[in-house]
């Protein structure tokens, strides 16, 4: 598909890979997001997996609509919306014609498709190796390095260590206690008090260790195995941070757009 601005397929609709799409839709690339069947996203307010779910998501004035093909997922880019297929494989990723393709599904390890699968293969945290199965590797660890692109060495390995936020770490993470299907008690975006119920999983319940904002949660009706994360409580208790991209996104977003600049060929395509 031969088109006037370059378009860039962007695998994993999470909230990172979100703020990647929203740097780069505001500098005029077009976009195209592939998702599985039903994401794990957890910061769903802030995330076009959520899409995928709901048929459209809004994050910060850029629209994302579920297209059920091809073609739809073109009537979409032509009306100025961000496409969301669900294409696991990236089967339809010859189609695009894509100018770069960025893997933004955080899985930590080596990807199935390698740098051959489009002109510029990024690839987001750890699991990259440039030279090898990418062109480049931005740094999602937050840090000094955050947002770096590397083009001659992995990211850093993944801390497993939450970030802190107001002093809580560990118990700001949301997790399973049992295993089973996961079940809201309460609207993703709430304030919620300590020790209100926030779900049921398999009987169990989930309920807040402290007085806070419900950033992130699970959809509804998703299997999830026991210690598995389904939720995020920021402790900042506030409400509009549910609905705004983190800096860590947009830094994450930034590298990827430094990225695809280094090429001449997507800078004049862009009238740059």
């Amino acid at each position: 598909m031969k088109r006037e601005r370059p378009l860039i397929v962007l695998r994993g609709g999470g909230d990172l890979a979100t703020g990647v799409a929203l740097r780069l839709h505001r500098c005029g690339f077009l976009l195209v997001v592939l998702e599985v069947e039903q994401p794990l996203a957890v910061r769903r307010l802030v995330s076009v997996a959520e899409a995928v779910y709901a048929g459209s998501a809004s994050v910060e004035g850029l629209m994302a609509r579920r297209a059920e093909d091809v073609s739809q997922a073109s009537a979409f880019l032509a009306a100025g919306q961000i496409p969301v297929l669900v294409d696991p494989l990236a089967a339809t990723l010859a189609e695009w014609g894509a100018a770069a393709l960025v893997d933004a599904r955080m899985r930590k390890q080596p990807p199935e498709l390698g740098r051959q699968a489009a002109p510029l293969v990024i690839g987001l945290g750890p699991g990259f190796r440039p030279g090898i199965d990418c062109h480049a590797v931005v740094e999602t660890n937050r840090g000094h390095h955050l947002g770096r692109v590397l083009w001659d060495r992995p990211a850093e390995q993944d801390s497993g260590v939450p970030e802190a936020v107001a002093g809580k770490v560990e118990s700001r993470v949301l997790r399973a206690p049992a295993s089973g299907e996961m079940l809201a008690a309460i609207a993703l975006g709430s304030l919620v008090e300590e020790d209100q119920l926030i779900a049921r999983i398999g009987g169990a319940e989930v309920r807040a260790p402290f007085r806070g904002a419900l950033r992130g949660l699970l959809h509804d009706g998703l299997i999830v195995a026991r210690g598995d994360k389904i939720g995020d409580l920021d402790p900042r208790g506030l409400v509009q941070l549910c609905y705004e991209v983190s800096e860590k996104a947009l830094a994450v977003g930034g590298g990827v757009l430094e990225a695809l600049l280094s090429r001449p060929q997507l800078r004049a395509a862009l009238g740059s």
